[in-house]
């Protein structure tokens, strides 16, 4: 993996050092921005790649602890050295492992609802449904090794009873986003995100509680 010099995040209060392959931009500033300030206990980043949105919670909420968990090698390696370039390594650990595995997570010292914010940016697409791009990192980023529902039930595994679950997804892919949580999470928030006035969403964000009985909501949309 080929880096590239370090990119700077929340008013260059974060600097991020990136590969060549996918990149974080807006769709990264979008979910951390849903870290609450006070937002104390554990946040888990799965599918953290070099741990943008991951680094950015943690620098937006001070009081927390944050776990960056990511399958690719290198992607934790790169994370490792973000966290070192942020001095942050005493509030952020990387976790190496398959989040969809309960052996994978427990081998990477991951533990079953203890997390209190989980925020995920899943691959948008399944593979078989689009053309695979022959760059490796952006294939892994951008194309799920399993259909989102697996992907969700490993996240809220690790969310504690309470807890809130954050994504960001296409905002086509709305009815499996909503398909994959039903029946985990409660209370859930649906906001579209815009490119521009009057044109069609792009992105959702989704939020929800787990163990919540509340009804869902669609919240007025961002444009960025």
């Amino acid at each position: 993996m080929s880096i590239e010099a370090a990119d700077g995040f929340l008013d260059g209060r974060l600097r991020l050092k990136q590969g060549r392959g996918h990149r974080a931009g807006h769709d990264a500033v979008l979910l951390a921005s849903l870290t609450p300030p006070n937002q104390a206990g554990l946040i888990l980043d799965i599918g953290a790649g070099a741990g943008a949105v991951g680094l950015m919670a943690a620098t937006l909420a001070p009081g927390a602890t944050v776990g960056l968990v990511e399958i690719d090698p290198e992607s934790c390696a790169l994370a490792q050295e973000n966290v070192a370039l942020n001095a942050l390594s005493t509030r952020v650990r990387i976790h190496c492992c398959d989040a969809t595995l309960a052996k994978s997570r427990r081998a990477a010292g991951l533990v079953d609802e203890t997390a209190t914010l989980v925020l995920t940016n899943p691959p948008f697409y399944e593979a078989g449904r689009v053309r695979v791009t022959p760059d490796p990192d952006k294939a892994r980023a951008h194309v799920a090794a399993v259909p989102l529902s697996e992907w969700v039930r490993g996240c809220l595994a690790l969310l504690a009873p309470g807890g809130v679950f954050a994504m960001i997804h296409r905002a086509d892919a709305l009815y499996e986003c909503l398909a994959a949580a039903a029946g985990r999470i409660g209370g859930v928030t649906v906001q579209p995100v815009y490119s521009r006035p009057g044109a069609p969403a792009t992105r959702i964000l989704v939020t929800g509680v787990k163990g919540s009985r509340a009804p869902m909501s669609v919240l007025e949309g961002l444009i960025v």
